[in-house]
């Protein structure tokens, strides 16, 4: 049996204008974490899709061995037969669904017709111990975290036998806790005898889990990297390769020109929407100037998206208190309306269910907030719409062929690109960014940065939520902390470091 579980030959694809792969190898050792590695929209999904089947065999060129043998995929099912397994960046579960009955979807404990219940439950307690999980299997997905959730899709895969598992972004939306169990529980299937490749933009990750790291640029395979061998894999060294030249400077320069207070909020409670006893956002005061990039650190159900929703137009929570002031006056945000009435802005953390409508195509999306301003009375002006979209494409560096093209179809990159184009385009004073880099790439997230300091310099108030602490101290000037739901502490850029903000973020009380 050869030492390569998967050989990928000269494997490219194409969409509508939009050149995806283009002679790409990849080879992967068995029993290996193989990463892999490329700015968004290098064709890293593209060639796992391929790989496993979601674009069937035909719909593409080259050749994919396993264990040295042809293989052709006709679909997702037929890869999952021969121990293929991938587990996508937006999970696949259902969320109102147990546990035990997400695990054997489409493969359940059944005999003519009739599910055997005893044999599911027991055969998912078992999976479940196998990942570290310790939960009843009669629990609803929806009642779990998402780095639970994302060990349920591992206990799934495990149920088919898996022998190479993909993970595409697999701590995208971890938090650092989160993210180490999941790396531990990698390295331990690693351990029994599983293959997996790992796409991930965090490069600390990739160079402390990966034995081999493929690189990936503009759809073509750049080299692949021995880790633990002679080869620099440093990750300036993988920077390098992903964007064709060394990243110097994480973050662009920038002298901040502060202006006067522009947000104000004080006071401000938020309970929770189910239950009404437990305060989510508790009693949290803070301003931002003009000009002046603020952070807003703290670790996950700390209550930094739910201020950010409750201020814009409620849209989080229930018993809603505290004041808002803009420029020293009071004013109030109870409807999305009437936030972006006031200037404020809000770019979610989830830009694919909620900031984006990825059926729609560019040119609807970036003017979608602002529809008086391409409109002729009660008529939208499509010339107008077009005209604004490809302004914010040039400008903005969006990577489609026109504005024309489907927001579900761009990178995240991109699409990020898009919902920041979408509330520039109503013209805000104040912008709340959550998580606006999640998912990209380096290349794409100093673009991300520039733009983020460009609307600095036009003396609009920026307020960033990152779970990334290396973000918020290279970007930011102040950064508050919030702890269960409480302002427990506010840092300078000059006085900020990852110990002391952590330090916040894990106090008890304010």
């Amino acid at each position: 049996m050869t030492d390569l579980i998967l050989q990928m030959r000269s494997i490219s694809k194409s969409f509508p204008g939009v050149q995806a792969l283009a002679d790409v190898t990849l080879d992967v050792r068995r029993g290996q974490v193989h990463a892999v590695c490329g700015e968004n929209g290098a064709g890293k999904s593209t060639l796992m899709k391929v790989l496993s089947g979601v674009y069937p065999h035909g719909s593409y060129s080259g050749d994919i061995l396993l264990d040295g043998e042809p293989v052709e995929f006709k679909d997702i099912n037929a890869s999952e037969e021969h121990g293929i397994v991938i587990i996508h960046q937006e999970l696949a579960l259902v969320p109102f669904l147990s546990i035990a009955e997400n695990i054997f979807l489409g493969n359940e404990h059944a005999r003519a017709g009739v599910i055997n219940w005893k044999e599911t439950l027991r055969h998912a307690a078992e999976l479940l111990r196998r990942v570290g999980l310790r939960e009843d299997p009669r629990t609803r997905v929806a009642d779990l975290g998402v780095g639970k959730q994302q060990l349920v899709e591992i206990a799934k895969a495990l149920s088919k036998k898996v022998q190479l598992l993909i993970l595409d972004e697999p701590t995208a939306a971890l938090n650092d806790a989160d993210s180490r169990k999941l790396l531990d529980l990698i390295g331990e299937l690693r351990s029994h005898g599983i293959t997996c490749i790992v796409i991930s933009h965090k490069l600390a990750e990739v160079t402390r889990i990966a034995d081999a790291i493929t690189i990936l640029r503009d759809g073509r395979t750049i080299e692949t990297l021995r880790v633990g061998g002679a080869d620099d894999v440093s990750e300036r060294r993988i920077i390098r390769g992903m964007v064709g030249r060394d990243l110097d400077h994480r973050f662009p320069a920038r002298t901040p020109r502060l202006g006067e207070v522009a947000l104000a909020i004080e006071n401000w409670t938020v309970h929770h929407p189910v239950d009404a006893h437990r305060k989510v956002v508790d009693n949290v005061s803070l301003q931002v100037r003009r000009g002046e990039i603020v952070g807003l650190a703290g670790l996950m159900g700390a209550g930094r998206t739910e201020l950010a929703m409750s201020l814009f137009g409620r849209t989080y929570g229930r018993n809603v208190s505290g004041r808002v002031f803009k420029d020293g006056v009071e004013i109030h945000t109870r409807t999305v309306a009437e936030a972006v009435r006031h200037g404020i802005a809000y770019v979610t953390e989830d830009r694919k269910q909620y900031g984006l409508h990825l059926l729609d195509d560019i040119s609807r999306n970036v003017t979608l907030a602002a529809l008086g301003k391409v409109s002729k009375g009660p008529v939208i002006s499509t010339p107008r719409q077009v005209l604004a979209a490809e302004s914010f494409r040039l400008s903005m560096n969006i990577k489609a062929p026109s504005v024309h093209e489907l927001a579900g179809r761009l990178s995240g990159g991109n699409q990020q690109k898009i919902v920041l184009s979408k509330w520039i385009f109503t013209d805000p004073e104040i912008l709340i960014l959550d998580e606006p880099t999640r998912g990209i790439d380096v290349g794409a997230k100093y673009e991300i940065y520039t733009i983020i300091n460009s609307l600095a310099a036009e003396g609009k108030a920026v307020l960033v939520i990152s779970s990334e602490l290396p973000e918020l101290l290279g970007l930011c000037d102040r950064i508050y902390a919030l702890s269960a739901g409480r302002l427990t502490g506010e840092v300078s850029r000059e006085d900020a470091s990852q110990e002391k903000l952590m330090r916040y973020m894990t106090m008890v009380e304010g």
